[in-house]
Parts: structure tokens; sequence; C-alpha cells
């Protein structure tokens, strides 16, 4: 998916396709690119949230943009989440060290132990929006629980496209480790700074998947098979 993805956001970064083109059909791009048509769909899926395409109905996939600027999840753009999780969680993660009780530790624990075993990224992820909701709770004001609520959808689909594109899993289950370990500490310092290093860890990432793709002859020769 990596590889199909690549080679249409090169295409319509080096103007293959211009802004307002319609992609060939997904018959068309499967049989060129051989691949199967679930894996296209994945990759058209990232173009349509790094916010270069469009799908209408009935007609196809549209080029609206020629370079990636900030990606979409759900109702969110990927900036504006950002900043509403720094402001949220980062002191949510400190509360939740002063305030914890045995209960919330035992239940972030054991989700944890359970993400850190999971291998389908689907359940993975489903887990990772529970772990922060978790950590909310640990907080003690229902108030933090409603807002990462709101945003859940949000971040089950910046999950999802960080583990897709930028293998996150492994690294955000020893960031989520860091976080417990400074609640069991009851350190409200260290999970400031543990949640702080997560988020920056998720911009980082996000932040070199935006990046332009390269347009060397690995790009234009198409995925490898």
């Amino acid at each position: 998916m990596e590889a199909v993805l690549g080679h249409l956001r090169g295409a319509i970064e080096r103007g293959d396709y211009a802004i307002g083109d319609k992609l060939p059909s997904e018959a068309e791009l499967c049989r060129t690119l051989e691949i199967s048509r679930p894996v296209l769909r994945e990759a058209l899926r990232a173009l349509q949230t790094m916010g270069l395409t469009v799908s209408r109905t009935g007609k196809g996939t549209f080029v609206v943009a020629n370079a990636v600027e900030d990606p979409t999840f759900g109702d969110y753009a990927a900036s504006d989440l950002l900043e509403v999780r720094r402001h949220v969680e980062i002191p949510v993660a400190g509360y939740a060290a002063r305030r914890r009780t045995a209960a919330d530790l035992d239940h972030l624990a054991h989700l944890l132990d359970r993400m850190e075993q999971e291998t389908d990224t689907t359940a993975w992820v489903a887990m990772d929006t529970v772990f922060h909701l978790a950590v909310a709770e640990a907080a003690q004001n229902p108030v933090f629980r409603r807002v990462i609520e709101e945003i859940r959808d949000a971040l089950a689909r910046q999950s999802a496209f960080l583990n897709e594109l930028g293998g996150r899993r492994e690294q955000s289950n020893r960031e989520h480790r860091a976080i417990i370990e400074a609640l069991i500490d009851g350190s409200e310092h260290d999970a400031v700074q543990a949640m702080t290093h997560h988020l920056d860890r998720v911009e980082t990432t996000l932040t070199d998947i935006m990046r332009p793709t390269r347009t060397d002859a690995s790009t234009e020769d198409g995925p490898e098979a």
C-alpha cells in the first residue's frame, strides 16, 4: 500500500495529474499497477486523508491539491487536533498522576499489556483510543473525558494513519508504557514529560509523512511487485 500511495502521490506532486483531473478508474489502476483492489482503496483513502483528492460517488476520484498541507481526520485537521491534544492531554496526564486510583492503574496496565501483544492494527487502534480515555478518566474530571470522547473518532483515524504510513505501533507502546510508569510513581512532572514526548513523536511522524515524495526513478517507475 505504501508503494502504491507513494507512486500516486508522486504523480500528483509532479503534475502528472493536475488539480481538477480525475484519476484513472480503480479497475484501470489495478491493472496498470498490478495490485489488488483492497490495496488500491487503502492508498486512495490515504490520498484523501492527505487532502490531495476527493472521492465523488458515482464519478470517481479527483485531484484537489498538489501538495500535502494538513491531513484531515474525520471532522478535524491534524494541526487543530494536535493543538487541542497538547492543551488537554498534557495537563490531564499530570492530574492523573496525582489523582489516579489503584483501579485506574490496573485498567491501564491490563490495557497496555493487551496492546503490546496485539498484532491486528484495527484492534490496536481501538485500544489506543481507550487508553487515552482511561488516562483522562484517571484525572477524575468528567469534563476531560468528555473532550477526549469528542475527538475519539479523529484520534482513531489519526492512529490508523500513523500506523499504516509511519509504523508507529511499537514506538507508541513504549511511549504509553512511560506514561503508565509515571502514573504508577505518582509523578506529575514525569507524567507531563511522558505525554509531551508522546505527542512530540506523533507530530514528528506526521511531519515526515507530509514531506513531498522524491521524484527519482523509484517513484516514476511505479511500485515494485
